[in-house]
């Protein structure tokens, strides 16, 4: 096998491996979450499109993702079902599965697309121009390469606070179509390393949960960050986003935190 510029390849047709460009940040022999949250958006889309036929498919708008243990860097499953079917507003669960064990589960909505434009707007801050930011190298705070799969730039930043453009170097799949969601959602999770409060010497702080609300699609390559992380008294963390591309702020994300000092 030649030189592997995907995070995934497909086995079967629920079955997936990980490429060397999956590994963890915490424990490298572990997969990162954030392409694992990208493949599963795009098995619940490219799902969803079946069914619909010819009809216009839904929107995906909210991605809600609650992580149940740690991936090994294995083989693993994707499972899906319809919770709510609707002809215009449809509920699907997505389980990943190692070993037979649920790792993570995925809640989406998918919405009718309708012509909103004249009543478009958001009061969100606009991301700083990329051009006029410096190149930051997130390999030198995380290990793994999930994290050396990336390019960065970023704004000044402050502890747990942080604006940065990123862009993923390798599609999630290769020979496949991947939308422009399924692609931010792929690499959402980056933001809880990106505004560090402390550094991942002093505590372990991993998340457990991933909630992404998308307004559109996005356009480019580029994701624009805006993240504040806190930590509360008793070993609770917060880290919250706004998501942009170039077009401007595009959604959110949330992920709630287990902070544990070393």
């Amino acid at each position: 096998m030649g030189v592997v510029t995907s995070y995934f390849l497909r086995r079967s047709a629920t079955e997936f491996e990980p490429t060397e460009h999956v590994g963890g940040a915490w424990n490298e022999r572990e997969q990162h979450i954030a392409p694992v949250l990208g493949l599963m958006a795009h098995l619940v889309e490219a799902d969803h499109r079946v069914r619909r036929g010819d009809r216009s498919p839904l929107n995906l708008a909210r991605a809600s993702y609650d992580i149940l243990g740690v991936i090994p860097m294995e083989p693993f499953e994707v499972s899906s079902r319809v919770l709510r079917p609707g002809r215009t507003i449809e509920l699907v669960e997505a389980t990943l599965s190692h070993a037979g064990r649920a790792a993570v589960v995925l809640r989406a909505w998918l919405l009718q697309s309708i012509d909103t434009a004249a009543m478009a707007g958001t009061t969100f801050d606009a991301m700083p121009p990329r051009d006029r930011l410096e190149p930051w190298s997130a390999a030198d705070v995380w290990p793994g390469g999930a994290i050396r799969s990336i390019d960065a730039v970023r704004a000044s930043s402050e502890a747990g606070r942080a604006q940065v453009w990123l862009r993923p170097k390798h599609p999630i799949l290769p020979d496949e179509a991947v939308s422009a969601r399924a692609r931010l959602l792929g690499a959402a999770d980056f933001a809880n390393g990106i505004a560090t409060r402390v550094r991942p010497e002093e505590a372990l702080y991993p998340n457990v949960d991933l909630t992404a609300s998308l307004l559109r699609e996005p356009v480019g390559e580029w994701i624009g960050y805006d993240t504040r992380v806190s930590f509360g008294p008793d070993g609770i963390g917060l880290t919250e986003t706004v998501l942009s591309d170039e077009a401007g702020p595009v959604g959110t994300s949330s992920q709630t935190l287990t902070v544990r000092p070393r």
